[in-house]
């Protein structure tokens, strides 16, 4: 039979193996913290929308390399969206200075996607899985307006 001390040993070493073990897990699911505009910056439209509709805005505006790469399936490619991120901003001046659309305001389809892909990157998935799993997700509702 083992004594006292070499139990505790051998313990101990399981205990260190397992929390080991653990915290290289959870690392490799570690989310990441989203790149969003301030809500200060927003239109009052938007300050006042539902906590979903915020954060969709924050994000597509602070995130136009990424969103200009996700289409949209609700049908806004007939009033001349060409992306996602074009349900929420309409124009950026050369001061940089955003005009915010005001489409996905009403828009819970572009919502869903834009939430999708903040979903997606904080989970440590890279934009080219975001968009497969986008078009994969939300095809059935209509063509893609990216041309």
């Amino acid at each position: 039979m083992l004594s006292a001390t070499r139990k505790l040993f051998v313990f101990s070493i399981i205990v260190v193996l397992l929390s080991t073990a653990i915290s290289s897990c959870s690392a490799q699911y570690e989310s990441i913290d989203l790149h969003m505009m301030s809500m200060d910056q927003m239109p009052a439209e938007v300050q006042s929308s539902p906590m979903t509709v915020q954060a969709a805005y924050q994000f597509a505006a602070a995130n136009p390399d990424v969103m200009k790469n996700i289409p949209c399936y609700c049908g806004c490619g007939n009033i001349g969206h060409t992306s996602n991120y074009d349900c929420y901003v309409s124009n950026v001046d050369a001061n940089s200075t955003i005009t915010f659309d005001n489409h996905a305001l009403g828009c819970s389809i572009c919502v869903d996607i834009t939430q999708d892909v903040m979903r997606m990157l904080k989970d440590g998935k890279s934009p080219q899985d975001a968009r497969t799993y986008i078009d994969a997700t939300y095809s059935k509702y209509g063509p893609s307006n990216i041309p």
